[in-house]
């Protein structure tokens, strides 16, 4: 799950290169930063959440505790939303020895770590804490807290902060569990509870109808012509219609993203309005 699938491979001798291997694996996108920032930050999370996966396996893989020696964005890729590691060439499982804590120093480019050695005269899960912190200062640091839920800002920062700092939370288990665990995207959440309460405009149920035209940009958005967007219920479509001043209507659709949350058009005006039986559009009643 966490690594390319490999398909098939075959041997191949010839004159110029012996003993040539050539690998049949399924087919990814690069991992583009700039691009992954753009995404919905439920998105980012279905990454980040891929990511953990993969550093609770490289920590308890059936090799031992394994490194990504080369743990750069260049080594992965986006399969299906989720993501992989590609390149094992730079992979190790030996822990570095050590005859006392000074030899078990970690540099980075941001900050320094030095860890306990251990009585069997090895550095106590540096394979896993270098995983962690290349992932917190490539990925976690960017893609996590930037436009996240309120209500999961708290954890989310806890988790940020744990691979960070290196504290006793920072560990792979303490990432799965505290992201596999944590309310997912498509719950109730507090922001949701908050729409219930201030969505005091008035919107006119149109069932089975559609508005094709009337789009507006925002972001972020599923739909770069258009802004869609994925809310939990009416109540939060009608929250975020009432946020942007150019939203005079919005269409639920039948679509939902991975986590079940409902995919939504947000339109500047009801002037066309079309039949469509998996649609239902809300239009804002002025005075």
């Amino acid at each position: 799950l966490c690594c390319f699938q490999l398909y098939g491979y075959c041997y191949q001798d010839s004159n110029d290169i012996p003993d040539t291997l050539t690998t049949i694996t399924e087919l990814g996108s690069p991992l583009e930063m700039i691009q992954l920032l753009q995404t919905s930050w439920e998105d980012r999370f279905r990454i980040c959440l891929s990511l953990v996966r993969l550093l609770h396996y490289l920590a308890h893989s059936p090799l031992g505790s394994v490194t990504l020696l080369d743990f750069r964005p260049r080594q992965f890729v986006i399969v299906d939303g989720e993501l992989k590691v590609t390149d094992l060439d730079d992979a190790s499982v030996e822990e570095s020895s050590c005859t006392s804590n000074s030899d078990c120093f970690m540099e980075f480019p941001a900050r320094n770590f030095t860890l306990p050695c251990s009585v069997e005269g090895r550095c106590q899960s540096m394979n896993e804490k270098r995983n962690l912190y290349n992932a917190y200062r490539f990925f976690f640091t960017y893609l996590l807290p930037h436009s996240a839920p309120s209500s999961l800002r708290p954890l989310l920062d806890k988790i940020v902060n744990a691979t960070g700092n290196h504290n006793k939370h920072g560990n792979a288990y303490y990432l799965y569990l505290a992201l596999e665990l944590s309310p997912s995207p498509s719950v109730s959440s507090e922001f949701t509870q908050k729409c219930v309460k201030s969505a005091n405009t008035q919107y006119r149920r149109v069932p089975e109808a559609f508005i094709p035209d009337e789009n507006y940009r925002c972001w972020p958005s599923y739909h770069h012509k258009g802004c869609l967007l994925s809310v939990f219920d009416v109540n939060e479509a009608i929250e975020i219609c009432d946020s942007y001043s150019q939203c005079k209507a919005f269409v639920l659709t039948n679509q939902t993203t991975w986590t079940g949350r409902q995919l939504v058009f947000f339109k500047m005006a009801s002037n066309h309005i079309v039949p469509d039986p998996d649609k239902i559009t809300y239009v804002k009643v002025t005075d």
